[in-house]
């Protein structure tokens, strides 16, 4: 079992800055791939990016990508997101995921409870 919780969201405007972190529980977090999905009101959940275990690789959403950077720290049980350049249509709810198996939009063995980030314009 792996618990994940999701802190650092709020409040920005356009062009500013957070960071996303997502810490978990359990002594096996290094084993399992990150993700970083979000959902927007009335939207279906959009994969924003994750990175493998190891941290060697990454990938982002072509929405995201050059703006966002996903890192991890496995002597902290914690992944991170990094969002630059923030705009209007990033805002909704971040939710961080872990999967044993594989990275990508379908990833998805264990779910935190997500963080609203809402940027105005």
């Amino acid at each position: 079992q792996v618990q994940l919780v999701e802190s650092g969201g709020g409040l920005v405007q356009a062009g500013g800055s957070l960071r996303l972190s997502c810490a978990a529980s359990g002594r096996t977090f290094s084993s399992y791939a990150m993700g970083w999905f979000r959902q927007a009101p009335g939207k279906e959940r959009e994969f924003v990016g994750g990175i493998s275990w190891s941290g060697g690789n990454s990938y982002y959403a072509d929405s995201v990508k050059g703006r966002f950077t996903i890192s991890r720290d496995n002597a902290k049980n914690t992944v991170y997101l990094q969002m630059n350049s923030l705009k209007p249509e990033d805002t909704a709810v971040y939710y961080c995921a872990a999967d044993i198996m594989g990275l990508g939009p379908e990833m998805g063995d264990y779910w935190g409870q997500g963080t609203q980030v809402t940027v105005s314009s």
